[in-house]
């Protein structure tokens, strides 16, 4: 018997938990004769800026011993250049849920790019980045003070037609707190982890790998910690969460789901293997009907902390 793989989290239903994270799915479309977008529950597309960005000069991605450290810099072709030429493209899948990763330098950024969102149809949410380490300005800015993630959460709730997820950053002191702060100014759903802020050195030159000297760490190097943050913010808060960090197999999203997810997205791996979100998505049906779980959904949380005898 098929497992119901469907779940729901802020008024959203995914055929399946499974998502391509920000930053690693272009728009949606570039990968829509690699990956069959029947098949994932949805995509989250790359920052959406008020404005085009170019991003950070070269080098500006690098490969580490269990993942990569990028600092791309957010780049992107600005939201009346999505709206226009992207999104359109996506009403072909009807079934794969449009989540819109919203950054700004300041808060009036976020809104203006909301506001014109909001006007276009064929997307099912917003998802704020309030993490970003690889710009000056903006982004993990927010995400390392629960004052301005608070008024970003709050100005962009008044805002918006849409359900907003937060996107939190793991470079902070209490994960938990941070996500009480979004929770409290009306955040529908979390996801968490963003990249971890890394340094690699090239003891050659004795200088950065990378142009920008700093950048965000994220694959495989991260999942323990990222799926321990998602098991502290899953109780502390009573809004559904995404996780995400370093998930590369159909096992690994369990672990997340375990753990409290609601749902997961697949980044890093998709630099490896195009197809990593839709491999995953199937891999996890398949672990599901192995181990006689007939609701994806029933391992929300389901983590055992018993003692053991």
């Amino acid at each position: 018997m098929k497992a119901n793989m469907r779940v729901q989290f802020a008024g959203i239903e995914l055929m399946n938990p499974v998502i391509a994270a920000s930053g690693t799915f272009g728009y949606g479309v570039e990968f829509e004769e690699i990956v069959s977008l029947r098949r994932i529950g949805g995509f989250v597309t790359k920052g959406i800026s008020r404005e085009p960005m170019p991003g950070n000069p070269p080098p500006r991605l690098i490969e580490t011993a269990a993942g990569m450290i990028n600092a791309i810099g957010l780049q992107n072709l600005g939201v009346e250049r999505y709206i226009a030429e992207k999104l359109p493209a996506m009403r072909r899948y009807p079934t794969c849920a449009v989540i819109v990763n919203v950054f700004g330098y300041q808060v009036e950024d976020y809104i203006a790019v909301i506001e014109r969102l909001n006007q276009a149809q064929g997307i099912a949410a917003y998802e704020l980045n309030a993490s970003c380490p690889n710009t000056r300005h903006g982004g993990i800015t927010f995400g390392s003070s629960a004052e301005m993630l608070v008024d970003l959460v709050t100005r962009a709730k008044q805002a918006t037609r849409r359900p907003v997820i937060v996107k939190l950053s793991p470079n902070v002191t209490s994960v938990p707190a941070m996500a009480q702060a979004a929770e409290g100014a009306g955040a529908d759903a979390l996801s968490l982890v963003n990249t971890f802020l890394a340094l690699s050195i090239d003891v050659e030159t004795r200088r950065s790998r990378l142009a920008n000297t700093t950048g965000g760490l994220s694959g495989p190097a991260i999942k323990p910690i990222a799926v321990r943050m998602v098991w502290e913010a899953a109780r502390a808060v009573k809004i559904p969460i995404i996780g995400l960090g370093g998930i590369t197999t159909p096992e690994d999203a369990v672990e997340f789901m375990l753990a409290g997810a609601t749902a997961v997205q697949v980044g890093t791996a998709s630099y490896a293997d195009p197809r990593a979100t839709e491999r995953i998505a199937q891999g996890l049906e398949h672990w599901c009907t192995r181990h006689h779980v007939s609701r994806v959904a029933d391992l929300i949380g389901a983590l055992d902390t018993s003692p053991r005898s």
